[in-house]
């Protein structure tokens, strides 16, 4: 027997033991890795309780299974839910203001898709128009102003002093050519008729008409956030002119431009093209800083529901990384 060493009175329950163990030295357990996993025994004891309850009461277990197949329906139907609500981080959800600059206000309803076979897969629904906005920085008031002062300073003076003969050939002469001259006029103004650059200047025009905080301050209702109570509202001076530079009328207008280049790369061999894409990516996420700033100061106000509504813009396209 090995020898045993004795302990003192209170120590009696202790005792050492110099016998050499041939077990192996277990591994701390703070250094083996917790991994929790369901024992056999147990998973087999559920599958025994699932079949016993079927047995014994099949009544309780069909409605056990109907509950269970309901709320997994729901759960799909909420997801698919959230996930049209959250939408595309590029274009979020596409409405018909947005659809509305691929022909910058001109076209009273919107391009059906297509399928394969160039057959339209869905009726055209109206888009908002702005008549009123021409090319070349004019607009249909100044145009027509524009038309009246040449009509005045080029139609033949009449008077008993002139021919007769030389007054009516002026006469028809005006008459001839002044309808061409308004006609070449009207074409060379109309937008649809215009390049690419002339549609994003009228778009520009359209979203600082639309989000101008010198418009939506006087229609929107609750246009600016509430105030703390005991907190007056400060006195800005007036603004000299239209807005151009508060943050909705600027995300207005990245919107419009990226539409018009996500157009552009969804084209002929548009995967080709890296430098809009990278164009593309650079306006997503300058759009997305204008956004986060804007819900700090703006959320729950007029202007910031009148804006996500207008342009359908979703958590997609603020929230998340953007990366494409």
């Amino acid at each position: 027997m090995p020898p045993r060493i004795p302990a003192p009175q209170g120590l009696r329950s202790i005792t050492l033991c110099l016998r050499p163990s041939l077990a192996p030295t277990p591994v701390a357990a703070a250094l083996q890795p917790l991994i929790q996993t369901a024992s056999m025994s147990q998973k087999e004891a559920e599958k025994k309780e699932k079949k016993r309850l079927m047995k014994q009461d099949p009544y309780t277990w069909a409605q056990k299974q109907q509950r269970k197949n309901v709320h997994v329906r729901r759960k799909e139907e909420l997801e698919k839910e959230r996930k049209a609500n959250w939408g595309s981080p590029i274009h979020g959800i596409t409405t018909a203001f947005v659809e509305s600059f691929d022909s910058a206000g001109q076209a009273p309803l919107s391009v059906p898709a297509r399928d394969a076979d160039g057959n339209p897969i869905e009726e055209p629904h109206p888009l908002p128009t702005s008549p009123h906005i021409i090319n070349n920085q004019l607009t249909k008031e100044e145009l027509e102003k524009a038309i009246e002062h040449s009509r005045k300073l080029i139609k033949p003076l009449e008077g008993e002093e002139l021919d007769p003969k030389r007054a009516e050939e002026n006469m028809q002469e005006y008459e001839m050519h002044h309808p061409k001259a308004i006609a070449a006029l009207q074409r060379i103004t109309d937008l649809r008729n215009g390049s690419a650059k002339d549609r994003k200047h009228a778009n520009i025009r359209r979203c600082i008409e639309t989000f101008g905080r010198h418009v939506t301050d006087k229609t929107l209702p609750n246009a600016a956030p509430a105030l703390a109570r005991g907190v007056e509202p400060e006195k800005k001076p007036a603004r000299a002119g239209p807005d151009t530079g508060s943050s909705e009328v600027q995300i207005a207008i990245l919107t419009a431009k990226i539409r018009a280049l996500s157009n552009a790369l969804d084209g002929h061999k548009g995967y080709k093209d890296k430098v809009n894409k990278r164009s593309l990516r650079l306006l997503c996420h300058k759009r997305q800083r204008l956004l986060r700033y804007m819900e700090r100061k703006e959320r729950g106000s007029g202007r910031w529901q009148h804006m996500l509504q207008t342009l359908g813009l979703t958590p997609a396209t603020w929230k998340e990384q953007i990366s494409f």
